[in-house]
């Protein structure tokens, strides 16, 4: 990882938690993060967002949220605008992930749809967590940075900078699996972001940080974020569990778990 990027570390706790498990959870990850911990995002599902924010207030723990809309407002029953969340304290909001990409049991996001979402996240003032990633079939196809590219091209709004992007690699095959790519897949698919951003945003670029996620641990967190593009780690299921999370932030900014 480059030194001039500092260690990002997201937690997505998609549709989990009622509002005494989140601030319980914010309230156990705020008093365990050790002194120079990376810097953490929690993203709750939209009931917590305001509980969780009361238990961040005063800490270095920023607040995201899960997803946004394209509109600042209007007749969209069930969905929130990036302003309202960003009214609400958040800084970042993920866009993009592949459970709202998917077709399959998903909300059928295409590219554009992503790419209309982030260019109001950072009309907003808040920063978009862009989720990219390959099929288990395009990935058996060797289709991986081909869909890489083309997902940087058409979900990264062009004028994005370092302070209004993240882009967060999400092998789909990976996500709640178990299973994970190798350092070198993980290698060459950062590299392939990194050069596709360079097209789409120009210098720019070098200074966003690129996130690895997909069945992130406690135990595999240090061979992902030691390789020299990844800047840190997009968390699901293991931020649910205090312990786990906390003992990822130690890993990724370069603490034993001790």
């Amino acid at each position: 990882m480059a030194r001039s990027r500092v260690p990002l570390v997201v937690a997505n706790w998609k549709m989990n938690g009622l509002q005494a498990d989140g601030a319980d959870l914010a309230r156990r990850i705020v008093a365990g993060l050790p002194g120079g911990a990376p810097e953490t995002v929690l993203c709750p599902p939209a009931t917590l967002l305001a509980a969780v924010a009361r238990v961040l207030n005063g800490s270095a723990i920023a607040l995201g949220g899960q997803d946004c809309h394209a509109a600042a407002s209007g007749p969209h029953t069930g969905d929130i605008a990036a302003v309202m969340l960003a009214d609400l304290g958040c800084r970042y909001v993920i866009v993009g992930h592949s459970e709202r990409r998917s077709g399959d049991g998903g909300h059928g996001e295409s590219d554009g749809n992503v790419l209309a979402k982030a260019a109001a996240a950072q009309a907003a003032g808040l920063t978009a967590i862009v989720c990219i990633g390959e099929s288990a079939a395009e990935n058996t196809r060797g289709e991986t940075l081909e869909v890489l590219s083309r997902q940087v091209a058409q979900s990264v709004p062009p004028d994005s900078g370092a302070s209004s992007l993240v882009v967060a690699y999400e092998p789909v095959w990976a996500i709640g699996s178990g299973r994970t790519p190798d350092r070198v897949d993980v290698e060459r698919a950062h590299g392939a972001i990194r050069r596709s951003l360079h097209q789409r945003i120009g210098a720019a670029a070098a200074d966003v940080r690129l996130l690895y996620g997909g069945s992130v641990k406690p135990g595999n967190t240090t061979s992902f974020v030691t390789l020299p593009e990844v800047d840190g780690v997009l968390v699901g299921g293991a931020s649910l569990v205090a312990e786990d999370f906390i003992a990822i932030c130690r890993a990724a900014g370069g603490q034993s778990a001790g």
